[in-house]
């Protein structure tokens, strides 16, 4: 388990109480103080970020910068981004831009069409009690890693090298290796400084260093366009679904070039080619939810979002996912959790969810005590959206764990306890039909996950350059011939071979 450390996460800047401008302050923990202050005035508190707690000092560079936060300039940003993340559904390539935010759980917003379950979802909080599911964690922890910055050549960056460009200067940074090549390091006997891919490229054989030029090359186009590559961008939606669908390399791997060099694979560099793998290949995938690219979205008097796109996943539909999901079938998902300094992309480890009411604005410890009826609930703010078939509603509280990016390091053991997490606290309300089913509901915070997703139970991040790759690889030996030759061509690409990850992954147990 990650560090027990729970320190709540100071303010980003002033700002003032608007979509144009992020709160100047986190939700409050304390239930009711919190909905005391959103009874008085839920148009401010819709606007506040959710309470956030850090359970490990980050190690990892704030990808989106306070301006890009208080302006919402990183939502357009996001958007932007998604073009080159796709996905295969059901057979059909979908990428994260074709998303559309929904309000009320509707046919293509099912938790169903997600979890694992899905033919045996449970959906009642009745149900949910009975099991006791108010509260789930993976028993196997996803792990952290980088989301390896384009601006830093991705897989190219030399993290270990103590003398490397600290930069986030495209340009600057790809000055550093040039000036150095990996052969130069090589010559010395210094393999250790490598990047992640100088050490693939040398492990097939493949001395024009084909996969790092690969990455270095996916920060020039954008630096020639605009002078510039983007701190935030990088390949956390290869990272986030690799933490738990590939087991956690443990141990240092030390390899055999085909020119007989020696090479050692650290935790670090087996994570960062488990991530690229998972980027560069489409996967069988599930969604739901939805994305919303208006920096300022219209909402009504009392503050609730009124656009259909950005009202993103119904609160019925997150809270029937996590629960299925994690507390049923023990896996992860990846949720978007960006309101300021994670990347977007995080796997979810545990939540744990509590009652109030939504009448008295009281804690409940029953869900008895927390559940109003339609015609007694007198103060209801979202009355007018409520569905036709709703016969009561429950208040819900939830703190969401999940794993967030770190810096990678050099070390020969690689654990839990390395990895940094942070929880955040959504409240929401569910709408029950007569029967108690989860209907719908509505967030008490404008701030909360867009979308959740993940790749298919037992999936795998292939290439088609893999069905290729025949023989085997013995450990102690170079990789086979056959298996050099398709790695360069797929290099090219920018993708490591499968066979080979998966085989550092193996041996690193």
């Amino acid at each position: 388990m990650a560090r027990s450390l729970r320190t709540l996460i100071l303010p980003l800047a002033a700002m003032t109480m608007s979509w144009s401008s992020l709160a100047a302050n986190y939700q409050t923990y304390d239930l009711e103080t919190f909905l005391a202050e959103f009874e008085a005035d839920s148009v401010k508190v819709l606007d506040q970020l959710p309470a956030k707690i850090d359970h490990q000092p980050l190690k990892s560079v704030a990808p989106f910068a306070t301006v890009d936060v208080s302006t919402r300039e990183f939502i357009e940003a996001k958007d932007k981004r998604r073009k080159d993340s796709c996905k295969n559904i059901d057979g059909v390539r979908v990428c994260l831009s074709d998303l559309e935010g929904r309000a009320a759980i509707s046919a293509n917003d099912r938790a169903e069409d997600l979890v694992d379950n899905g033919t045996t979802l449970i959906n009642t909080l009745e149900q949910m009690e009975s099991k006791t599911l108010r509260n789930g964690r993976l028993t196997r922890q996803p792990w952290s890693d980088d989301y390896w910055a384009i601006a830093k050549g991705i897989l190219g960056a030399r993290y270990a090298d103590p003398n490397k460009a600290n930069t986030l200067d495209w340009k600057e940074a790809l000055g550093f290796v040039e000036t150095l090549p990996a052969t130069t390091y090589v010559e010395k006997n210094n393999q250790d400084m490598l990047s992640p891919s100088e050490k693939y490229d040398l492990l097939v054989g493949d001395r024009n260093f084909q996969l790092t030029e690969a990455m270095w090359n996916e920060g020039r186009e954008y630096y020639e366009q605009s002078g510039k590559v983007e701190p935030w961008m990088g390949i956390c939606h290869g990272w986030a679904p690799a933490a738990y669908m590939v087991q956690r390399a443990k141990k240092p791997v030390s390899v055999v070039t085909p020119e007989g060099t020696k090479v050692t694979f650290y935790p670090a560099d087996i994570k960062a080619l488990s991530s690229l793998l998972w980027a560069k290949n489409e996967t069988e995938t599930r969604f739901v939810g939805g994305r919303c690219n208006t920096k300022d979205p219209k909402r009504d008097a009392n503050g609730r979002v009124l656009e259909q796109d950005c009202f993103d996943s119904n609160p019925g539909t997150w809270h029937k996912t996590i629960v299925n999901q994690i507390g049923v079938s023990n896996r992860s998902f990846v949720m978007d959790a960006t309101f300021d300094y994670e990347v977007w992309n995080q796997p979810v480890v545990s939540y744990s969810y509590k009652y109030f009411n939504p009448e008295t604005k009281r804690a409940a410890s029953t869900l008895a005590q927390a559940r109003v009826l339609m015609n007694d609930y007198r103060s209801d703010k979202f009355k007018k959206y409520r569905a036709k078939e709703a016969r009561s509603v429950v208040g819900i509280e939830m703190e969401v764990e999940y794993v967030v990016e770190t810096q990678p390091a050099q070390r020969n053991v690689d654990s839990p306890d390395y990895d940094a997490t942070t929880s955040a606290v959504y409240r929401y309300d569910l709408e029950l039909d007569q029967n108690g089913v989860i209907i719908g509901g509505e967030w008490y915070t404008n701030i909360h996950p867009d979308f959740a997703w993940t790749p298919v139970k037992n999936a795998k991040a292939r290439s088609q350059a893999d069905r290729y790759a025949t023989g085997t690889w013995v450990a102690g030996q170079a990789v086979p011939g056959q298996w050099q030759k398709v790695a360069a061509q797929a290099s090219k690409a920018g993708i490591p071979l499968a066979k080979v990850v998966e085989e550092l992954v193996k041996q690193a147990q």
